[in-house]
């Protein structure tokens, strides 16, 4: 009698851990969903500006290769409550209902009233891990901007103020994860840091002039909620002009800026002028989301030079 007491009372505390289990696997799938097309975006390429440009400056780069999973963790923590007040909008979610239904509001993982306290929680633990980690300032920089993209809804007014908002935050992420890898923050002074906020400032001018090539393939859903991208405010062929030359200049000047190998500056011209061309005949959905990823490659390859350019290739 005591034995099947025992055994009853086992198998439902092993029936409540389950649950917890699945509970939790189920709320942390949710939140992963929110950064989930960020990833290739925002947390990879910017985690890598950082480590590959604290590489190229650092004297140690056992120290900066340590210091990886903070600098990735850096990115992310502060995307996340960015994404979850971006996409808890109303008109986020009919957005996505059309172009990302398998994200946490269209889907009906989590609720507008869950959603916004989470962010409350995130915006803090964000701040409080820019204290402990770097990147202090990029932090509360990056709150200012989701309040103007998310709340202010400067990211739908213009496509000005939304390829801005989009280049500073890029800025933004980037600096902060190098200071992060680096652990030492940025400055205006001496001859290398000087180099840097350069090209950090490059950096700015290549997003502001071609990341509208992430709103070619979206136009349908963006339409739905009003939002004026480029290729909605000036037409869908001038939008895309708006591309292919920037690209080119763009993929000539940066490795001019940094004196690369003959190598390097060819490979990064050449995915260049891939992707103008591509922008320009290509242009179903399909076609623009494969651009996109490219546009993602090319940018990654160009966080390369500093690194190629410190090691003499």
């Amino acid at each position: 009698m005591y034995s099947e007491l025992l055994d009853g009372q086992m198998s439902k505390v092993i029936h409540r851990l389950q649950r917890l289990i699945g509970c939790g696997v189920f709320h942390a799938y949710s939140i992963w969903l929110f950064t989930r097309s960020d990833l290739k975006t925002i947390v990879i390429p910017q985690s890598a500006f950082g480590i590959i440009n604290a590489i190229a400056f650092s004297k140690d780069w056992l120290e900066v290769l340590v210091r990886v999973p903070s600098a990735v963790f850096w990115v992310w923590i502060n995307l996340l409550p960015f994404a979850i007040d971006n996409q808890r909008q109303p008109e986020a979610i009919l957005e996505d209902r059309h172009n990302k239904p398998w994200r946490t509001m269209p889907s009906g993982r989590m609720t507008e009233g869950q959603a916004k306290t989470l962010m409350l929680f995130l915006y803090p633990l964000a701040l409080f891990t820019s204290l402990w980690l770097g990147g202090t300032r990029q932090c509360l920089a990056l709150m200012v901007l989701g309040y103007g993209y998310n709340d202010l809804n400067l990211g739908d007014w213009s496509w000005v103020s939304r390829n801005v908002i989009n280049a500073l935050g890029f800025c933004c992420f980037a600096s902060g994860a190098l200071e992060v890898a680096m652990d030492s923050p940025l400055s205006f002074f001496g001859e290398q840091s000087q180099t840097m906020v350069k090209w950090l400032a490059m950096i700015g001018g290549i997003v502001f002039s071609t990341v509208q090539t992430q709103d070619m393939a979206d136009q349908v859903g963006d339409s739905m909620r009003g939002r004026k991208s480029m290729p909605l405010a000036l037409g869908d062929g001038p939008a895309r002009w708006t591309i292919a030359v920037p690209m080119v200049a763009w993929s000539t000047i940066c490795p001019w800026f940094w004196r690369v190998s003959a190598g390097a500056h060819v490979v990064v011209a050449c995915l260049g002028l891939l992707i103008a061309c591509r922008t320009l005949r290509r242009r179903s959905i399909e076609a623009d989301k494969r651009t996109f990823q490219l546009w993602n490659l090319w940018m990654a390859c160009l966080y390369t030079l500093p690194l190629l350019f410190a090691t003499g290739r």
